[in-house]
Formats: C-alpha cells, structure tokens, sequence
C-alpha cells in the first residue's frame, strides 16, 4: 500500500513540475502515474549499473556527475513514456532536482502520518 502512495505522489509531484517548468510537459494524470513507475524502475536497475560504470568521474567531481546521471534518467524515462517530454538535458537537470525536493518533502508526510 505504501508502494502505491509513493507512486501516486510522484505522479502528483511530476504534473505539478511539469505545470511550473516550461520545458517539461505531460498530457495527463495517467501519463504522470507511468512516468512515476518507469521512473522509480529506471532508478532500480539502470542507475546502479550507470553509477558503477562513471564511478571514477563520479568521484573526481565529488559526486555532481550523480546529478548527470539523474538527469540522463529522466531523459529516458521522456524516451519511454509517449505522454511526457523534456526539451534537453538542463530541464531534465532542473526536474530532477525540483522532483527529488518535492518528493523528500511528501514522502516526510507521508511517514508522519504512521
């Protein structure tokens, strides 16, 4: 049950960015509720192995590049999802960021409320 509560409040937070940023758009709510799931399964079996394959330059910019990779993440997710588009890689930038603050602060919510 938690599972799907995470999810529907990443669907939630991706059409509220994607109402505020103008590079990024997406159709409607079941657009948002696939793009939250091929996220949360890019995160799960993609990011790791990118992780381990740009460790030494991971490590060379103290960790920043992780902020490439997410944006590279979200840019997938725009290839596999019809209903949602990013423009390029700094608004992918930007929506990372601004979705990782959004769902730490509904997922602290969220965990309140046990």
């Amino acid at each position: 049950m938690k599972l799907i509560l995470k999810v529907l409040l990443t669907a939630i937070a991706v059409v509220i960015l994607a109402y505020i940023l103008p590079g990024v758009a997406v159709d409607g709510y079941v657009s948002a509720i696939i793009v939250a799931v091929v996220l949360g399964i890019l995160r799960l079996i993609v990011k790791p192995v990118l992780v381990i394959l740009t460790l030494p330059v991971t490590i060379l910019t103290l960790g920043l590049f992780l902020l490439i990779i997410n944006a590279c993440i979200i840019l997938m997710a725009d290839y596999f999802v019809s209903g949602f588009a990013v423009s390029n890689i700094w608004w992918a930038l930007l929506f990372s960021l601004l979705l990782s603050f959004l769902q730490s602060i509904l997922f602290s919510m969220l965990d309140e409320k046990k």
